[in-house]
């Protein structure tokens, strides 16, 4: 079983604009969006649900008013300001525990709480797993983890062999849990500073994580300078540059029809997503 997850350092880079063509491109797989704090992919590629559940991953402070006291040491000491000596904010609280070993009457435990839902369902490319967190509910690379894992119990029970990942931006515990143990890591990033800048601080995590890596230069032609510069260090850390693309409205227009751009255009940019694909192939065997 292959795992491929597409990574950018920052935000609107376009991943999941790359992520739904090659989705398209290849036609029966097993897809997962792991950037479950904003997941979107689900725009693009239509997943009719099959199955959901919840998930359950916060751990919350919860009261027995029969044992309070109501002597507000919990309410000193919690320093998030979730707890008062008459309720307790599920948005606020961390989870730390500080308040149930502060409590003299142990009248305070922590329980998991439900902050999301699990989804499956089937696309025109594939069956997809991918989750939507309760709002102000606060993720961490759990979640990204059981995703995984769902898609993976997926490929093996259809026999499918190829797992496309969307990954979330940034180099967080969300990133972590999204590129360990894949086979190949393509890097989308733009020419900006800040993309050159956060595109080196996920190359550095996956050189730690020991996982291949590829890279595609997104609106290349907006800065030439700083795509030539953007080559250049993939070079030099031996990174296979897979496509510079450039800047096209299409792509735009593709994305608010909610279609993958391959299968919406075959102008440039699909094109360049076309070849980028076929040398996926070889890096990721």
């Amino acid at each position: 079983m292959k795992q491929i997850v597409t990574l950018s350092g920052k935000g609107g880079t376009g991943k999941t604009t790359v992520l739904g063509s090659f989705a398209a491109l290849a036609g029966d797989t097993v897809l997962a969006d792991c950037d479950v704090d904003a997941a979107n992919l689900y725009l693009l590629l239509h997943p009719q649900p099959e199955r959901t559940g919840e998930y359950r991953g916060a751990r919350i402070a919860v009261r027995d008013p029969a044992r309070c006291a109501q002597c507000g040491e919990c309410e000193r000491r919690c320093r998030f300001d979730a707890i008062t000596v008459e309720a307790v904010s599920a948005a606020a609280c961390e989870g730390c525990g500080l308040c149930v070993l502060a409590c003299p009457r142990e009248a305070l435990t922590l329980q998991t709480v439900v902050n999301g839902v699990l989804y499956e369902g089937m696309t025109t490319y594939g069956p997809m797993v991918h989750a939507r967190l309760s709002p102000a509910a606060e993720n961490s690379g759990r979640l990204v983890t059981v995703v995984r894992q769902r898609a993976e119990e997926v490929a093996r029970r259809t026999g499918r062999s190829l797992i496309l990942m969307d990954g979330p931006p940034g180099i967080a515990c969300t990133a972590t849990a999204s590129l360990v143990d894949t086979d190949l890591a393509v890097i989308v990033t733009e020419p900006s500073l800040s993309g050159m800048h956060d595109m080196a601080r996920v190359v550095q995590l996956a050189e730690q994580l020991r996982v291949p890596m590829a890279a595609i230069i997104n609106k290349a032609d907006i800065n030439p300078d700083n795509a030539a510069d953007i080559a250049e260090f993939c070079a030099s850390r031996n990174i296979p540059l897979l496509a510079s693309l450039p800047f096209e409205e299409v792509v735009v227009k593709a994305n608010a029809a909610q279609i993958p751009l391959v299968e919406y255009d075959d102008g440039p940019v699909s094109q360049g997503l076309r070849k980028a694909w076929e040398r996926i192939w070889g890096l990721a065997g």
